[in-house]
């Protein structure tokens, strides 16, 4: 499995969420998602959705009339990438700074503590389980 993967720019990603949510997409149906959040033209995501296929960020089925997009750079790839870029620009490599940071910054929902506790668990128990001796 490919774990080295081209760094998307911050419009390759807004169209890459779409695509993570979607699945797959063929222009028209990115297009108008990203008409929503942002003014931008047609050809524009068009335009960058075939630099995504180029620099192999995305794929594209061209066996039928309509062209379906699909991402080849996994979620979790993109997100842990710019989660330890923003970690070491930022935050100066702390972790505990960063969440802090990012629990600080806006009201969380209960639903997103309890995640958060859960993972928080899971990771301790983990992490325990791996520096203890057998």
């Amino acid at each position: 499995m490919r774990t080295n993967y081209p760094e998307p720019t911050e419009s390759e990603v807004e169209i890459l969420q779409i695509l993570w949510q979607k699945g797959s997409a063929t222009v028209r149906e990115v297009h108008e998602v990203l008409e929503t959040r942002k003014d931008v033209g047609y050809t524009t995501t068009l335009k960058l959705m075939q630099i995504m296929v180029e620099k192999g960020i995305v794929d594209r089925d061209t066996s039928k009339r309509i062209h379906i997009y699909k991402p080849l750079i996994p979620q979790s790839s993109v997100e842990n990438n710019l989660i330890n870029k923003l970690r070491q620009k930022i935050f100066r490599g702390s972790a505990s700074r960063l969440v802090i940071g990012a629990l600080s910054s806006e009201p969380v929902t209960e639903e997103e503590l309890e995640e958060i506790r859960e993972f928080l668990d899971s990771y301790t128990k983990d992490n325990h389980s791996k520096t203890s001796p057998k």
